[in-house]
């Protein structure tokens, strides 16, 4: 059987822009606007998208802090896995983090040693 075969018979649903096929954008979380539209791309400096992800990386901190004070505070209104979650995304954007940061010192470090 064909790989292109096998791709085109199947539909998937795609929640981001970056992802690749021509659907349209749908959102998943019940109550929540897509802030994206499908024929919309960012433009900018290389700059601008590290600071984003940086700032991206920083509110998913800020909000298990958040979280965490709010089941200090008062337990009852806080769900334990709510809490989970949000640990949980703040490792995995922490982590990615720092793996882009290493391949980029190493790539770096590589260009300076073949000149």
């Amino acid at each position: 059987m064909n790989v292109l075969n096998i791709m085109s018979a199947q539909s998937m649903t795609r929640t981001n822009p970056a992802h690749s096929g021509t659907a349209p954008l749908t959102d998943l979380t019940p109550g929540k606007k897509t802030e994206y539209s499908s024929n919309s791309r960012k433009t900018g400096t290389f700059e601008s998208f590290l600071l984003e992800a940086v700032n991206g990386v920083n509110d998913r901190q800020l909000e298990v802090s958040e979280v965490q004070n709010k089941l200090i505070t008062d337990p009852d209104s806080v769900d334990i896995h709510d809490v989970t979650t949000a640990m949980a995304k703040a490792q995995m954007s922490l982590n990615l983090a720092q793996t882009v940061i290493d391949r980029l010192t190493t790539a770096w470090n590589e260009i300076q040693t073949t000149r």
